[in-house]
């Protein structure tokens, strides 16, 4: 016996059957539907404000870094590492890689930071530097920052251990070394008195980052007066 023939297309029955195929669908899609809402609703873990905050990286802040890292780490990193500004002027002159290799830092391909120390005379203060007048260099501009403004990241890379990669983004890469700075401030500078020793032979450490061998501006960690 041969199968009943169906509908024909644009018929009432035709139309009736189509219509209770799609609802049939549709009704399974909607129970598909619900039963992965249950699922994701009971697999997922739901947190506070609270909890959320607790597990995020705590924000950089420059003045605590300043605090922790300058005095017990940046200083004597550079004390030890200082070398006399003439040493370091002769070797720049014969051979700034080989000089940049032996006695500084740096990070990537910049330039080279250096720890330096210097015996001289202290001259006038003139837009926030005072000249060193340094036997045997008589050529070369010496002078230390002492502000109010202090430029430069020649502390942050003349330490030696402090990287980018330490940090989130550039951002605090520089606050770091902004940060340095300032604690340098409050920790040499705040109490000193450039009229004070002018004329005066003072030794002074600290960093530099010299693009040219007659020119060291030296970010100090130290200002002493000679007794």
């Amino acid at each position: 016996m041969a199968p009943p023939a169906l509908p024909a297309e644009g018929t009432a029955e035709g139309t009736t059957r189509k219509r209770r195929a799609w609802l049939t669908l549709g009704r399974g899609s909607l129970v598909a539907l619900a039963l992965l809402t249950v699922a994701v609703v009971a697999t997922t873990t739901y947190r506070s404000d609270t909890e959320a905050r607790a597990g995020d990286k705590t924000a950089f802040d420059p003045r605590t870094y300043g605090a922790e890292t300058y005095a017990p780490k940046v200083v004597p990193a550079i004390e030890k590492n200082a070398v006399e500004a003439a040493t370091l002027h002769k070797a720049m002159t014969q051979d700034a890689d080989a000089a940049g290799e032996k006695y500084g830092k740096r990070s990537g391909t910049g330039p080279y930071s250096y720890s330096i120390t210097v015996t001289g005379t202290a001259g006038a203060a003139r837009n926030g530097l005072m000249e060193i007048q340094v036997p045997g260099l008589d050529k070369v501009r010496v002078s230390v920052q002492i502000g109010p403004a202090i430029n430069g990241t020649a502390l942050r890379d003349a330490a030696g251990f402090i990287t980018f990669g330490q940090f989130t983004n550039q951002v605090e890469y520089a606050d770091a070394a902004t940060a340095l700075n300032t604690a340098m401030k409050d920790a040499v500078l705040k109490s000193f008195d450039a009229a004070a020793v002018e004329g005066q032979e003072i030794t002074v450490t600290g960093a530099a980052m010299p693009l040219t061998p007659d020119v060291l501006t030296i970010t100090p960690v130290s200002i002493e007066a000679t007794p």
